[in-house]
């Protein structure tokens, strides 16, 4: 018999017994109350720290850093209200600022045309699918957003996911295993670390782009493992470089391994018309195994997307947890990325812009003398300042100059990387830009 079942047991013969004195159930549970209240601790050893969410270890380690922003004076430089669409500028306690903490690359959240796309999908679905694509079936433009954008990649089939994040962690859960291995960019994004948990394979990372190391890695351990995943970003969105796509996939089909290539800070940034990596190195969408990307970003909405070879996308619509037994992505998310997804095919011009303006900042920063990192200027610069007390200090100093960016602090990233992270959109003007550098400038 079970623990529980014991104790039920137990608990069902004190009753009986009471039921007796007091003759009405009410007044047997009253008892019991008493009685169990008044028993002796029956876990004298458990301390009082495991039973309280304010002393849980990682709450703890966060108060730490919020003591020494209150000892040194500092504001909280996270979760600001914006009170309007956030673009190349946004509205920030009733103040007007220049925007550069914001993924809306093409400047498409908030375009008209995906707006209405949205309302007019409410309009004929409602605002939910209320349940699961599996049990309760699909709507056409679910199906419409995900050929497109198995058409973008050149592949057979594509699966839309209600989270970015889930995405990364419900793909690896569900396609590895014990037996397997995930070998990924020593900064890769968390969702594909926990994805990597869950499925409990074993893990290996490589220095950042260094695919000199992921050779050797490869050569060493391959022939210990049944399938290995190799995992990269197409666009790292904490320095704003790339990996080398064609000797990617030359590894990993010399070593006989998947290449998964997460496109959330890609799409709509790289390649001539927004198309990614792929199209950024002019390659083959079918070279690379599993393309991610989120809908989030450059498509205006939210959710992610994993495209591919059509039997990896049926197996997870069958068996991924984050699919089968999560609601369906809610029609307006899925009309406005299908528009805005056209939008940025139909107008190029917008890519083209973004790397324009990404290009002269980067520039501008340099001219300056602002350390920049690795960023190729292609959406994302950082300006590196290895201090994340000094990273929190000239957020909220830009802010008060009517700049919002920013600051990336350990344990994000290692102390000596902190960083202010500047996100560059199409819609940003020249101004906007040697404003911001200009500032910059004078408090660093």
């Amino acid at each position: 018999m079970s623990n529980n079942s014991l104790a039920q047991k137990a608990k069902d013969q004190l009753i009986h017994r009471i039921l007796g004195k007091k003759g009405t159930v009410h007044g047997a549970a009253d008892a019991v109350s008493a009685s169990l209240a008044a028993q002796a601790d029956p876990h004298p050893h458990v301390p009082d720290a495991y039973t309280r969410f304010d002393r849980l270890p990682g709450y703890q380690k966060m108060l730490v850093p919020k003591a020494a922003a209150n000892r040194f004076g500092l504001t909280n430089p996270f979760f600001w209200v914006h009170e309007g669409t956030a673009g190349a500028t946004t509205r920030i306690n009733g103040r007007d600022c220049i925007n550069f903490s914001s993924y809306n690359y093409l400047g498409l959240n908030g375009h008209p045309a995906v707006s209405l796309a949205a309302k007019e999908a409410i309009d004929r679905y409602g605002t939910t699918v209320s349940a699961s694509r599996l049990v309760a079936g699909e709507r056409p433009i679910q199906r419409e957003l995900e050929a497109a954008l198995a058409d973008l990649y050149g592949v057979e089939d594509c699966i839309v996911f209600v989270s970015g994040h889930a995405t990364n962690v419900s793909t690896i859960g569900c396609l590895f295993g014990p037996k397997d291995l995930v070998i990924h960019d020593s900064l890769i994004h968390n969702s594909v670390l926990e994805g990597i948990k869950l499925s409990g394979a074993a893990r290996r990372s490589f220095p950042h782009n260094d695919l000199v190391a992921l050779e050797a890695m490869l050569t060493d351990i391959r022939g210990q493992f049944e399938r290995v995943l190799i995992a990269v970003e197409g666009h790292y969105s904490m320095d704003g470089d790339t990996p080398d796509l064609t000797r990617l996939v030359a590894i990993k089909r010399r070593h006989k391994a998947f290449l998964m290539v997460d496109e959330a800070h890609s799409l709509g940034v790289l390649g001539a018309t927004g198309k990614g990596l792929h199209e950024h190195m002019g390659m083959s969408g079918k070279d690379v195994d599993i393309w991610m990307g989120t809908l989030s970003k450059t498509l205006a909405g939210c959710g992610g997307y994993i495209a591919g070879e059509r039997a990896l996308v049926e197996h997870l619509k069958y068996a991924a947890p984050g699919f089968v037994y999560s609601v369906g992505i809610a029609p307006a998310l899925a009309a406005a990325s299908l528009a805005a997804l056209q939008i940025m095919l139909k107008e190029p011009q917008r890519v083209n812009q973004l790397r324009e303006n990404t290009r002269f900042f980067l520039q501008q920063a340099k001219k300056n003398g602002l350390p920049t990192g690795n960023s190729e200027g292609y959406a994302i610069v950082p300006i590196m300042n290895g201090s994340s007390l000094k990273a929190a200090k000239l957020s909220g100093q830009l802010l008060d100059a009517g700049i919002n960016v920013q600051p990336i602090l350990y344990p994000a990233v290692e102390e000596k990387s902190a960083r202010l992270r500047f996100f560059i959109n199409s819609e940003h003007k020249i101004e906007h830009i040697n404003a911001a550098v200009q500032v910059l400038s004078r408090l660093i």
